[in-house]
């Protein structure tokens, strides 16, 4: 059920001075941009304001933050969106690309919680563990068809032909055991 925006709280607000240092009123601390960037990743609502204006400058901090992590990090943005992106600006279709990134970035971010629930649903939560354990059981099944046992001699003559059906057979166990053990 979706709340409703009665029901959402109100934005921390944060105070931008001339000095360029950001206040944050809540917990009436300063603040960095990393730290902006890491209540955005955690979802915490905010909204910038000049101190001395009251005016709100959240798109141009949050622009400042994208500016940063595509400074410092692995870019996230290809040059191309980039250019496509600036060649929107005064464009007659300018006014209809905030909505539609909006649209498509929340499609992503559904698509994308989808996909990790039906991940965790099928896998489990001990999906690793699980696949660890089976490659383990793999491979000491396949050491030990390929270990002498202690009262078998490291050298046996040649197979005959009883020698060479049994070894079959075995081989053909192990298989069905392998098969068994990767279901």
């Amino acid at each position: 059920m979706a709340t409703s925006d009665a029901e959402k709280p109100e934005p921390i607000v944060i105070k931008k001075y001339a000095n360029r240092r950001l206040y944050n009123t809540q917990s009436s601390s300063y603040i960095t941009l990393e730290d902006l960037s890491r209540m955005t990743r955690d979802g915490v609502d905010f909204q910038v304001l000049d101190a001395k204006t009251g005016k709100d400058i959240t798109h141009q901090i949050l622009t400042q933050i994208i500016m940063e992590e595509e400074s410092h990090g692995e870019q996230m943005l290809p040059i191309s969106f980039l250019r496509q992106l600036i060649s929107m600006y005064g464009n007659s279709m300018q006014q209809l690309m905030p909505h539609y990134l909006e649209a498509t970035m929340d499609n992503f971010r559904a698509n994308q919680r989808k996909l990790q629930e039906t991940w965790q649903a099928s896998m489990g939560p001990d999906a690793l563990a699980k696949l660890a354990e089976t490659n383990m059981a793999m491979f000491k099944a396949a050491t030990a068809a390929f270990t002498p046992k202690a009262s078998e001699p490291a050298h046996k003559p040649a197979a005959s032909g009883d020698d060479l059906d049994a070894l079959k057979q075995q081989m053909a166990a192990m298989q069905k055991k392998l098969d068994e053990l990767s279901k």
